[in-house]
């Protein structure tokens, strides 16, 4: 299983259109996206919308993102860079 920790740069944090980015990249992956606090925390499922902004992920913190498959180290990166976009 890969996964990437990411720190979020974005002012908003992981919420409303960072969250929305990154759901809609995730969904085209053909695999299962977890998400979770890098402190620790339950994985969310990455492709739905509530579960991300659930996590009230703010500025600066570390998020761990996983995934499992053919294309997931790819889909990981993208997904990666979208988090930690300021």
């Amino acid at each position: 299983m890969g996964e990437r920790k990411v720190t979020v740069a974005a002012e908003v944090g992981l919420h409303a259109r960072p969250a929305a980015t990154f759901v809609q990249r995730a969904k085209q992956a053909p695999m299962d996206i977890a998400v979770a606090k890098a402190h620790g925390g339950d994985p969310v499922n990455g492709k739905s919308i509530l579960a991300i902004m659930g996590l009230d992920v703010r500025q600066g913190e570390t998020v761990v993102i996983s995934a499992e498959g053919e294309g997931s180290e790819e889909v990981l990166d993208e997904l990666a860079e979208i988090a930690g976009k300021p």
